[in-house]
């Protein structure tokens, strides 16, 4: 009975823990009751490709809204492009941002490079890691677009007492941190961190593939 108890127990700890995309459109919802995907795998959640729609986002930058569930939250985002994407080497949050306090946080404009055409596919990767040191993942397909709306108003908020800051800089609450974007992936999120941090977070992430 202890054990039993001590089970359900985590397990209510772990969907405490996670995450929901607000804006653009997850790809799928990875917090359902009845559904099978689990926010831990790798890189989406188990969600496949074409599980939901696509979300024209601005090219010149697009705004993501997260509902996060940790009292603290590092957050960084990836960008893949191309249908079905499974390189997501674009950080579009190339400093780690340190997320505090429940509730939505929004981004109101992540840059993309330049580069990128109008009309380009891609996928966004969302990537959280708390108090666990575990990483948890969500994706959001998306279609660039020079003419693309930023989302209706109320959309882009952020909770009373949520505030964030890149992770060596001050803590900010409006508006977000809007890093960059670099094309060195994952470990683009550590550039601004120090040597001992960053091992620790590594250490942590690796484990989750080992």
């Amino acid at each position: 009975m202890r054990a039993a108890i001590l089970s359900l127990l985590a397990g209510v700890g772990l969907v405490s823990a996670h995450f929901k995309v607000e804006y653009p459109a997850w790809r799928g919802d990875t917090l359902a009751d009845n559904t099978t995907y689990d926010q831990w795998d790798y890189p989406c959640g188990g969600v496949p490709y074409g599980a939901g729609n696509k979300t024209d986002w601005p090219i010149q930058g697009g705004a993501v809204s997260l509902d996060l569930h940790h009292p603290w939250s590092y957050v960084y985002i990836n960008l893949g492009l191309g249908e079905n994407a499974t390189n997501f080497n674009i950080s579009l949050t190339p400093e780690l941002l340190n997320v505090t306090g429940k509730g939505t946080f929004c981004i109101p404009a992540l840059p993309v490079p330049a580069t990128i055409a109008d009309g380009q596919s891609a996928s966004l990767q969302i990537v959280t890691n708390g108090q666990s040191g575990s990483a948890l993942y969500n994706c959001a397909d998306v279609v660039l677009r020079s003419s693309a709306q930023p989302p209706a108003d109320g959309v882009c908020t952020n909770s009373t007492g949520v505030t964030a800051a890149i992770v060596g800089q001050a803590t900010t609450t409006s508006p977000s941190p809007t890093p960059t974007p670099t094309t060195n992936g994952v470990m683009g999120a550590f550039g601004s961190m120090s040597q001992a941090v960053v091992l620790s977070v590594v250490v942590a992430f690796t484990l989750i593939f080992v």
